[in-house]
């Protein structure tokens, strides 16, 4: 771990007449506070951590919060708090990330909050370009969604390409960059915001398991004016390899809380309906799973990437009846 912090850059808001804060050196605190749940998953907590510490901009504090954690997380922590007064660690019960995003807002000092995850490592501009963004757009509406892509120095499957490139993991190659991204793309894998804005909302704490509960939280914040605009220059790599075998809890978990964020925003229509939910449940029927099954492994180049959206659909239905 590092042993302190370095002189940081001074912030200056592009606008000093607009709604924005002054700088956190000034009164003594931290410009940004980075927020990180972690479970169980020490060895990427322990690189993520390492990128932090790496970044250009040094103006900064860190809060790890551990969710109940059950393997060399508490240990890994105590060892970098010895050595690195930018970190706080907050402790829980395993609750899950909106439970323990919302303990960390309590205790965050920055004015500007950067949400990861503990299998984000950013590289070494990423802060820096977060709080670019923010001094060109200090009115509290203006939010910065960075670029998440696949840690190169692991391997990246033919599945993993389609989760981010079609799949329900992310949706970036629809943005186009300092255009502003819409409610859909509140990924809190590597998204900064003020932190004035989550003073009245926060988490909501009826998403028990993965999918929706940050785009519903980036809705209800769009209702009051929130702008998310893309910078993918504010660039983080993602460490989770996965395969198909995922695939049926993750979307079995989304359907579920698509139930919970239909029910808190009935306008959107989360869930299919009429027709399309019928042609749904006709195309990711076991028959017709069945002769992708059976494309894909003659054709895979045409097949898979079809055969994994029509299975992912039936996991998202049956999370959805699980949840009714």
């Amino acid at each position: 771990p590092p042993t302190g912090r370095t002189s940081p850059p001074a912030f200056a808001p592009a606008d000093a007449s607009a709604d924005a804060a002054a700088s956190g050196t000034a009164n003594g605190h931290p410009l940004v506070s980075v927020i990180v749940p972690t479970y169980n998953r020490p060895e990427m907590l322990k690189r993520a951590l390492e990128s932090i510490a790496a970044q250009t901009f040094q103006d900064y504090e860190v809060i790890v919060v551990n969710d109940g954690s059950t393997d060399g997380t508490e240990k890994l922590l105590t060892h970098w708090k010895g050595a690195w007064p930018l970190l706080k660690i907050l402790h829980q019960k395993n609750s899950g990330q909106g439970v323990a995003r919302n303990k960390a807002i309590k205790e965050a000092e920055g004015q500007v909050i950067l949400f990861i995850g503990d299998d984000i490592y950013g590289t070494p501009e990423f802060l820096e370009k977060h709080v670019q963004f923010h001094q060109e757009n200090p009115k509290p509406s203006k939010a910065c969604l960075g670029l998440t892509v696949w840690d190169p120095s692991q391997p990246i499957s033919p599945f993993m390409d389609w989760l981010t490139s079609g799949g329900p993991q992310f949706a970036y190659h629809h943005l186009n960059p300092l255009e502003e991204a819409g409610f859909w793309y509140f990924y809190t894998s590597n998204l900064s915001l003020k932190k004035e804005l989550l003073l009245e909302d926060s988490f909501d704490t009826d998403f028990k398991a993965y999918g929706f509960e940050d785009i519903e939280l980036g809705y209800r914040l769009s209702k009051k004016g929130l702008k998310l605009i893309y910078c993918p220059e504010a660039l983080a790599l993602h460490d989770h390899p996965m395969e198909e075998t995922s695939l049926k809890k993750r979307m079995r978990n989304c359907g579920a809380s698509a139930v919970i964020f239909q029910s808190k925003a009935p306008e959107l229509h989360i869930l299919p309906r009429g027709l399309k939910r019928f042609l749904l449940k006709l195309l990711s029927s076991l028959p017709v799973l069945a002769l992708f099954w059976s494309a894909k492994k003659l054709v895979p180049s045409l097949a898979q990437r079809k055969y994994w959206y029509l299975l992912s659909k039936r996991y998202f239905f049956e999370g959805q009846a699980r949840r009714k």
